[in-house]
Formats: C-alpha cells, sequence, structure tokens
C-alpha cells in the first residue's frame, strides 16, 4: 500500500465530500439510534471549499486514490485542533487512521492537540485513547454530547 497525506486543493473538493458523506453516514450504520448526518457543513462542497482556503486541509492517498481527508487548525501558541479525520468506510481497519494521526504529529512537532469526538462514538474514543489522547471534559452541542481530547507531543 502507497500511504501520503498531500494537501487538499479546490478541485478535491468533490471528492472529499462525498467521502465525508460516506465516512459520517457510516456512523448511523454501526451505532444504533444514531440519525444520518455529520458536523456542519459535512455535505457541502463550498464548506469544503473554505476549509481548503482556511485551515491546513490534507487528502489521504492510497495508491493513487483519494481516501480521507483531515482538517487541522492552528490555535495559535502550539496549539492545533483536529477539526477533522475521516476515512472511506472501505478503508477502515488498515491502519490507515493511525498513520494520519502519526503524519499531523510529525507535522507540527511540540504542539498540545485538542479534538472533539460524540460520545456515541466508542470507535473514535478507543482509537483517540490508543493513540495517547486524553478525554479532558465533556461538552453538549446541538443536542449532541461530545467528549473533549488533548494530547502534548
Amino acid at each position: 500500500m502507497n500511504l501520503s497525506f498531500e494537501r487538499a486543493a479546490p478541485a478535491d473538493a468533490e471528492t472529499l465530500v462525498s467521502l465525508q458523506i460516506a465516512a459520517f453516514h457510516h456512523d448511523a450504520r454501526i451505532y444504533p439510534g444514531v440519525e444520518i448526518g455529520g458536523p456542519p457543513g459535512y455535505d457541502s462542497v463550498e464548506s469544503v471549499l473554505q476549509k481548503i482556503r482556511d485551515d491546513e486541509y490534507y487528502k489521504i492517498v492510497v495508491d493513487g486514490q483519494t481516501v480521507g481527508g483531515i482538517v487541522v487548525f492552528d490555535m495559535g501558541q502550539g496549539h492545533y485542533h483536529l477539526d477533522l479525520i475521516y476515512l472511506d468506510p472501505a478503508c477502515h481497519n488498515r491502519g490507515i487512521g493511525t498513520q494520519a494521526i502519526h503524519f499531523v504529529e510529525r507535522t507540527y512537532p511540540a504542539a498540545k492537540w485538542t479534538l472533539d469526538t460524540p460520545a456515541y462514538a466508542v470507535r473514535n474514543q478507543h482509537f483517540y485513547e490508543k493513540l495517547g489522547y486524553v478525554k479532558v471534559r465533556e461538552d453538549h452541542h446541538d443536542g449532541i454530547t461530545l467528549f473533549a481530547y488533548e494530547k502534548h507531543c
């Protein structure tokens, strides 16, 4: 498997939106009671284009095909927030997500990392905890409970 992480370009937006939809809708299939949906703008090409312009947006490429994405917010003073990391469900359990986390941690060394994940997403929680992220609080937004995680590299 040839895996790379490349800066996303506007030409990638439609593919990235399709992958976001697949990734976030997958949660509704694996977690009983979870409605189809995702974070604000997950299904909008304009939202992805804005993130490509304004943030650090990377596409995850396997054997020449885009299979996911990563969005990093630079919060200043060595603090980075992992806004999004998503992967085509067909690519789960192949170590790609772990390599993606290692990529961003190498790209932004000596950083304080933060991220949020839904309380129902126990698979995500296990993934982040396995990689050294620690749950620091519980937040409630628009009827959904999010767990906030941190890691100091």
